[in-house]
């Protein structure tokens, strides 16, 4: 397969930065996206010569489209910007829950819209939006986020039959456990988490990089949620 180039949303950090590292890692090229425009440009420099950056924020959508004008053909894209949010329904912040809300379920479709001139409407090209286990797992103060990753999963079905033979699938982590959000928290905590798994461990950031790349480029799947979590939802 010749070489591709893949847009990562949310490239600068975390899972992100680690997709965009893998792609150059496979000979392709990679468009990372962060809101500082220097910073983004200074990841991308350090990732290699066939990364470039985009200053884009997605919570701002009316500006998506402007931002995203330079970027030529692609062949894949994955919109992986998230916003961590602790939001109970007794101590309710409207503004949080409305950037966040704004940020997935308006923010990814307008970045699909802005860009889809530039994909090849075939199955070749496939496109991977960032969920979350929170959908289906909830936790106290997780009412936006539970919400929204639901929302992705619709999202997900409805522009997989409006986009065919364009691909498009989600992608719902669990309990990452060598994040930078997760690789910090204290050993107790981690370890509760890592008993819910059959196998008593977490998944890693190579796991969701790897089934990212799966996503991407499989040819047989659409309109499908996938869940890296190592089984948690078993036990």
């Amino acid at each position: 397969m010749s070489p591709r180039t893949i847009v990562v949303v949310g490239g600068t950090s975390g899972i992100g930065l680690e997709l965009a590292r893998d792609i150059v890692a496979h000979g392709d090229s990679v468009i990372i996206t962060g809101r500082d425009a220097a910073r983004t440009a200074e990841i991308a420099a350090s990732i290699g010569e066939r990364a470039t950056g985009v200053a884009l924020d997605i919570s701002e959508p009316a500006g998506i489209a402007a931002s995203l004008a330079g970027i030529g053909r692609i062949d894949g894209l994955v919109l992986a910007a998230i916003e961590r949010d602790a939001n109970t329904i007794r101590d309710y912040d409207i503004d949080r829950a409305t950037r966040l809300t704004v940020l997935k379920l308006v923010g990814y479709p307008a970045v699909v819209h802005a860009l889809l001139d530039r994909m090849e409407n075939s199955a070749d090209t496939g496109i991977v939006l960032f969920g979350g286990r929170a959908k289906d797992m909830p936790y106290p103060g997780s009412t936006t986020v539970s919400t929204i990753n639901g929302g992705v999963e619709g999202l997900t079905v409805t522009l997989a039959l409006e986009l065919a033979p364009i691909r498009v699938n989600a992608l719902h982590p669990g309990i990452i456990g060598d994040s930078p959000f997760w690789a910090g928290k204290p050993a107790a905590v981690l370890d509760g988490y890592r008993s819910r798994t059959p196998s008593g461990e977490l998944a890693t950031m190579a796991d969701i990089v790897d089934a990212t790349q799966f996503l991407l480029r499989n040819r047989g799947i659409t309109g499908t949620s996938t869940y890296v979590d190592r089984g948690s939802r078993l036990t």
